[in-house]
């Protein structure tokens, strides 16, 4: 087995990385969703960071729910918030809390967020299902959950893997109605490309959720 080590988080290092995709996302006029990591109060976070296509950069989105796996690497940031770029509303759920954490999506959806950005990463697993079809039956629930997201909230969920062999979820675009409207081939390397009616993503159900509950007692 080959063992590999990988570098401690610096901070320096991380600014420079942001300031070059920064000026990259300007001089191509494309706005930029990046997965990195960042130290806040010595403490290290999963985030998501956010250029607009001038190269001016927004915000960070933090990871909010750690997978229980990860707890040991990562502390939790607090907060949510939604993005505009280009005109369009938008949210973004890393990994674990997309999957498993709906009112994520909801949080967006309901400030008018057309688009809801789903970055993760997920690797192949010894001896794990390896899909050939989006939402397969056989494999396990997480891009089916995907499609509920969509469909719960009425927006467009535009989740994004890295290519591997094996991996058991890809990229993939999911209209507001929860279904699917393309994905990229599994393991294939490529750009996902599509064209968006955001008229369509109303979030007419998310908006319609009576949150939260009253307690009634019954006897």
């Amino acid at each position: 087995m080959n063992a590999f080590r990988v570098a401690r988080p610096d901070a320096a290092f991380l600014e420079q990385a942001w300031h070059r995709v920064a000026v990259a996302a300007g001089k191509a006029e494309v706005a930029v969703i990046l997965g990195t990591e960042r130290i806040v109060e010595r403490a290290l976070r999963a985030s998501a960071f956010v250029v607009n296509s001038d190269g001016t950069a927004t915000r960070f989105q933090d990871k909010v729910q750690i997978d229980p796996s990860e707890e040991h690497v990562y502390t939790a940031g607090a907060g949510r918030r939604v993005f505009t770029t280009g005109g369009v509303k938008f949210g973004i759920a890393i990994c674990h809390e997309g999957w498993r954490y709906p009112e994520t999506v909801r949080f967006a959806a309901q400030r008018g967020a057309k688009i809801l950005f789903h970055p993760h990463f997920h690797e192949a697993e010894p001896g794990g299902y390896r899909p050939v079809s989006f939402a397969d039956p056989a494999n396990r629930f997480h891009e089916k959950a995907l499609l509920r997201r969509a469909a719960e909230n009425t927006c467009y969920v535009a989740t994004v893997n890295c290519a591997g062999e094996g991996t058991p979820t890809t990229s993939a675009i999911v209209r507001p109605d929860g279904t699917l409207l393309c994905y990229q081939p599994y393991g294939r390397e490529g750009l996902l490309v599509a064209d968006l009616d955001l008229d369509a993503a109303t979030g007419l159900l998310a908006s319609r959720c009576k949150a939260p509950y009253e307690v009634t007692d019954e006897t």
